[in-house]
């Protein structure tokens, strides 16, 4: 007997329907899967033939033939592998097709038909949702993670029996069944309510952590130099707590991504906090974009809506420095390989922290001994293209005895610094409209022609310094984009001297 099953695969971040088609038919006794399969899958055929002996159901000694379609996509993890097994049993005529009928069917079997945790599948039931079905079987720890979408019911089982125990109820037992419903507006406010790690502990450096606030205003790419010990690091783990809180929009994006890396849980079915990622210097390029046998998003991508921290920069490999390049530019990356081409999302804040020379003490020569050629040679590890990308650059002092004895109540928090950002980010949401502009770091030419108007003083000092500073048209834009943020954050439609005057004291004197 033939039957077909809805199930689900993962090409990059997007799940796509898939019909499991099963024949049982007379024949040499076999069991084959088809459909460009991955390795885990074809591992499927023997954790479903133990699964359904353990639940009393041998398989008949006759050919079996299972079809993954569309045949020319590769399907690979675990989550075929019961949509395989009810297959089979309806293929048996143990159960009947209209019994599955409108259901998709997620989850990895163990060997005793238990139902494990399976990554994926928050897309795989908003795709669900897309194409008309009308409820999602998953595994009992995933169920929660499927709950936070409306429209559509997804249900979770601790094993196959019960399955088939729900599957061949009647109608009005079948509707009794509770499945979890969660309120992502309640999981996002009720996220607010522990910040974390707060601006009121940082003492000192109020010039870094004013341009920390810029940065976060207009989601601007900044970088922080400095000695070891100076507080950047510091400064860089609390930005996320200064931005506004995530949309259900946004963390429906951040949530499929992490679903698909398998880090969501029955505790936290939805990425609540804005991402804050920061590798380790010797993290591969591979790590930062993703990829590996069966492709999967990298800290670039787990990055999106966040903030990516390189600390120490100068010390990554040249490679994984360069590789951002596109998502700087395009917002995505590519991932891109023999038989497949994968886009991921990666609208990322990008936070540069780095000490000024090899030993750290540059232009302190009382501690620093390192030569001009070595201090040139260890921050030209720091491209110009990437450089190119950096709006804003400052230089993080050492903390004086004076300023470390503060005391941390007289030092703004976070929830301060986080109101203005969001005046200005309203601004930036009324003046870019529906245009797929955002932030002020995303303006074009055109935009910033139209949105960066300057009173006459501002225009005259725009003049003297394109003139002094020798500046190029990129170094021009930069500066105007910069001011509109801070003109932003004063509430102000004009960009007067004052706004251009800190813009340009922003700058990094190397690149003109």
């Amino acid at each position: 007997m033939f039957s077909v099953i809805m199930s689900s695969a993962i090409v990059g971040i997007r799940s796509f329907p898939v019909r499991v088609e099963v024949d049982v038919s007379n024949g040499l006794p076999g069991f084959d899967i088809v459909g460009l399969p991955g390795g885990e899958v074809k591992e499927a055929k023997e954790r479903v033939r133990v699964a359904l002996k353990n639940i009393g159901f041998t398989m008949p000694p006759k050919k079996i033939t299972v079809n993954l379609s569309p045949a020319n996509i590769r399907k690979t993890g675990t989550a075929l592998d019961l949509p395989i097994a009810i297959g089979i049993l309806t293929s048996m005529e143990v159960l009947q097709p209209e019994q599955v009928s409108g259901y998709l069917f997620i989850g990895e079997l163990g060997l005793n038909a238990e139902m494990k945790f399976t990554s994926g599948v928050l897309p795989s039931a908003e795709m669900a949702k897309e194409i008309g079905l009308k409820e999602c079987i998953v595994p009992k720890v995933n169920e929660t993670e499927g709950g936070v979408l409306s429209g559509i019911r997804v249900i979770g089982f601790s094993n196959l029996q019960d399955i088939m125990n729900y599957l061949l109820a009647d109608d009005k037992t079948r509707k009794s069944y509770r499945c979890p419903k969660i309120n992502p507006e309640k999981l996002l406010r009720d996220s607010r309510t522990n910040e974390g790690e707060d601006f009121s502990e940082v003492k000192g450096q109020e010039v870094v952590k004013r341009v920390a606030e810029i940065a976060a205003a207009g989601f601007h790419h900044f970088m922080m130099i400095g000695p070891p010990g100076a507080g950047k690091t510091m400064i860089a783990k609390r930005i996320p707590s200064i931005l506004p809180p995530m949309t259900v929009k946004e963390s429906l994006e951040v949530s499929e991504i992490y679903s698909i890396k398998g880090l969501l849980s029955e505790v936290n079915p939805l990425i609540t906090k804005r991402p804050f990622c920061a590798p380790h210097h010797t993290a591969t390029v591979q790590a930062l974009t993703g990829g590996g046998r069966n492709i999967k998003p990298g800290l670039i991508s787990m990055s999106h809506r966040g903030v990516l921290f390189l600390d120490e920069a100068p010390h990554f490999t040249k490679e994984a420095l360069e590789v951002l390049r596109q998502p700087l530019e395009n917002r995505t990356i590519e991932v891109s390989r023999v038989n497949s081409n994968t886009v991921y999302p990666a609208d990322f804040m990008l936070v540069i922290a780095s000490n000024p020379c090899p030993c750290g003490y540059y232009p302190n020569r009382n501690k620093c001994r390192c030569t001009e050629s070595e201090i040139r040679r260890y921050m030209s590890h720091l491209s110009g293209p990437i450089m190119d990308r950096i709006d804003l650059t400052v230089y993080a002092s050492a903390i004086s005895l004076k300023e470390l004895k503060e005391d941390g109540r007289t030092c703004e928090d976070s929830k301060t610094i986080r109101d203005r950002i969001e005046v200005a980010r309203r601004m930036q949401r009324k003046r870019f409209g529906n245009s797929g502009i955002n932030f002020n770091s995303e303006m074009g030419t055109k935009e910033i022609e139209e949105y960066c108007v300057l009173d006459q003083k501002a225009q005259i000092l725009m003049e003297k310094a394109f003139e002094k500073l020798s500046l190029s048209a990129r170094g021009y834009h930069k500066i105007l984009k910069v001011s509109r943020t801070i003109a932003d954050l004063e509430e102000s439609k004009l960009i007067t001297a004052k706004h251009i005057t800190e813009a340009i004291g922003y700058r990094k004197r190397e690149e003109e």
